[in-house]
């Protein structure tokens, strides 16, 4: 998904693999684009908000996010911070947030909240006061490169009737090309809670749409549907355009599809030597210098990149054979970072048929994309995927079209320079993937427990193993509910989730103490995830405040407090996703002292995906793997003591 770490301004605040949609509002395209600006379309949200289909049907009567009440937000606060603090530390942030509350700062604080309803209500916000704030610091005004800061990757579940990369390929992007459909046509019924539909408004971002370097902070650009149906494919850093569309209007069958690519793998050349796609793995304004000297080199060189950002989607045809988890795993996150284009989706596929998704972050999160590769897998294993004739009959297709670009020394010297830097960045990190056979979702149930909790207990245990002590630590919530609604903070670590790990690690404590605090970490989990996914959590109120600061009005305490950095920190940055078709998924970490932890719950297992930089992935994979056995062996134990007691 993927670099300041004091500050909720920063990247940190914002988990990569969240969930929801987004509000984007794009400035026209810089001078570089003036003439792709007849031919596509930025959306912007009243466009976006407009939509005639049931999937954009209720977006209009979204309820808007609120503005959690000041002294609420600020008491809540207070109490995330207590795990992190001696008696010193906590006293200040106690005098910090007495000045926010009744003291020095409370006027300005009261002043800031008054704005921040001004701003809520205001008609531009269109319901959403985060929104557009949120976009460009998270994603569009960050500048670090995309992988592995911002992307984050699924790695599919095997196919054991589709083991060569055409057939894959084939097969999935026929049920790709019907899920396009019902979301183009709005067709696709939108994903609704037992509080009614989630916001759609990040769906169109899904295919033909880009995301585009631009000075200070990025723009995304979405090609009409209608008039773009090509698929680029990479292969060897060489990128090559197959319309999956004939010329009577009608779509390519699988066994086509597949045609084409055998194509592509055929081709007799090596390896490009200096591979386009490099540039996009660079830090954001140094792509964009990249950029305008590719331009500058050859005019030709802008509209080849416009036919790759206007895709339905990019093909990244791997030659590797990836067989374990890890090894896939690393493929997904980084690849070589010469056979991709960073900035769009992307569906990746080896040379055995094994496939997975890398996913751009900044208009969508992942719960569309998760829905999206769901669909295509279950779908294709149920065989409900009209894949189209057997025969190929590849004779009347169009040949798969190079896209080509020129380039000259100055251009080679960009490319030659982003790649050592992508190397050099993937070399500092490591990734470890736990794949917990022990039990599942079903068994946490049995246990009369949620799922989410439990396993958020499970990481609080096995960092506090590893390292003796406890960490900030960022669950995504999401936010859909609310128009625009992207996430916001579940602050898992607590003061109980400390007092039930110290438990544990403790010898001389008994299993009934051990429990009584694991259900006491469990409610107060449960309780602050209701909250943030009803927009009442902390962080992203006191990060809007902090927006409303004016020129010359002084930051209050409890900002320069050294606590709100931090437990802002966020040494654990996790994520959960329900899928039983994706082997694993990840992320990166958000900041250098911390992990990346993304995990699935399944019916029967449980995966852990770990990424750090170079911080031990592996040694936390165990810590994970014994805790999970720990806390299964002690609901088991009380279950048992249980059952021995006699029946009166």
């Amino acid at each position: 998904m993927p670099t300041a770490v004091s500050s909720l301004l920063s990247r940190q605040t914002a988990n990569r693999f969240a969930a929801a949609t987004s509000n984007i509002k794009r400035a026209s395209p810089l001078p570089q684009f003036q003439h792709q600006q007849r031919r596509t379309m930025i959306l912007k949200a009243s466009t976006l908000a407009n939509g005639k289909g049931q999937l954009l049907s209720s977006q209009t009567s979204l309820p808007s996010l609120p503005v959690p009440a000041l002294e609420q937000t600020l008491n809540k606060y207070l109490q995330t911070t207590r795990p992190f603090q001696d008696s010193s530390s906590l006293a200040q942030t106690e005098a910090a947030v007495k000045s926010a509350l009744d003291g020095e700062d409370s006027a300005l604080f009261k002043e800031l909240q008054k704005r921040l309803q001004e701003r809520a209500q205001s008609p531009e916000s269109e319901g959403n006061w985060l929104a557009s704030w949120w976009n460009t610091t998270a994603y569009m005004a960050y500048r670090d490169p995309v992988v592995p800061y911002v992307s984050y990757f699924y790695g599919h579940k095997d196919d054991q009737s589709r083991r060569t990369a055409p057939k894959r390929a084939g097969a999935m992007l026929k049920a790709m090309l019907q899920f396009r459909k019902l979301v183009e046509s709005e067709e696709l019924a939108p994903e609704k809670t037992k509080a009614g539909p989630l916001c759609s408004a990040s769906y169109p971002w899904m295919f033909n749409a880009s995301r585009l370097p631009a000075a200070g902070e990025d723009q995304a650009v979405k090609y009409p549907a209608d008039k773009y149906n090509h698929v680029v494919f990479v292969r060897h850093g060489r990128y090559f355009e197959v319309e999956v569309v004939d010329k009577s209007g009608k779509e390519l069958s699988a066994a086509q599809i597949e045609a084409q690519v055998e194509k592509i793998i055929a081709d007799p050349r090596t390896p490009e030597s200096f591979p386009v796609g490099a540039l996009t793995s660079n830090n954001r304004d140094k792509w964009l210098e990249s950029r305008q000297a590719l331009v500058k080199a050859d005019s030709a060189n802008e509209a080849a990149l416009e036919r790759i950002q206007s895709a339905i989607i990019v093909v990244c045809l791997d030659d590797v054979a990836p067989v374990t988890r890890e090894e896939a795993a690393w493929q997904l996150w980084y690849g070589d970072g010469k056979n991709r284009f960073y900035d769009k989706q992307q569906l990746i596929v080896f040379s055995n048929g094994k496939s997975g998704y890398m996913g751009e972050h900044s208009t969508m999160d992942g719960t569309p994309t998760l829905r999206l590769n769901d669909f295509c897998i279950s779908a294709l294993a149920a065989g409900k995927i009209d894949l189209g004739s057997e025969s190929a009959d590849a004779s009347s297709l169009a040949e798969p079209k190079e896209i080509t670009f020129k380039l000259n020394k100055d251009v080679e010297s960009h490319i030659l320079s982003a790649m050592r830097s992508f190397d050099s960045l993937k070399s500092k990190h490591d990734l470890a993937v736990l794949d917990f056979q022990g039990y599942g979702k079903g068994a946490i149930k049995a246990y009369k427990c949620s799922p989410d909790a439990w396993v958020q207990m499970v990481i609080q245990l096995a960092y506090f193993k590893m390292n003796g002590k406890p960490a900030p630590t960022y669950e995504s919530a999401q936010t859909r509910k609310f128009r625009w609604g992207r996430t916001e903070t579940i602050r898992s670590c607590s003061v109980q989730s400390q007092d039930f790990v110290e438990s544990m690690e403790n010898h001389a404590a008994s299993d009934e103490e051990r429990s009584t605090k694991f259900q006491a970490a469990v409610k107060q989990h449960l309780a602050y995830a209701t909250a943030a996914a009803d927009g009442q959590g902390v962080d992203r109120h006191l990060f809007g405040l902090k927006k409303l600061l004016k020129d010359g009005e002084k930051a209050p305490a409890l900002y320069s407090d050294a606590a709100f950095s931090k437990t802002s920190n966020w040494q654990l940055s996790t994520s959960q996703i329900s899928s039983e078709v994706f082997d694993c998924w990840g992320y990166g970490e958000v900041t250098p002292d911390g992990f990346g932890c993304a995990y699935a719950i399944k019916e029967r297992s449980l995966t852990f995906t770990l990424t750090s930089l170079g911080l031990g992935a592996d040694k936390l994979r165990h810590y994970l793997n014994e805790s999970a056995v720990e806390l299964r062996d002690l609901h088991d134990r009380l279950a048992a003591k249980k059952e021995m007691k006699p029946k009166l």
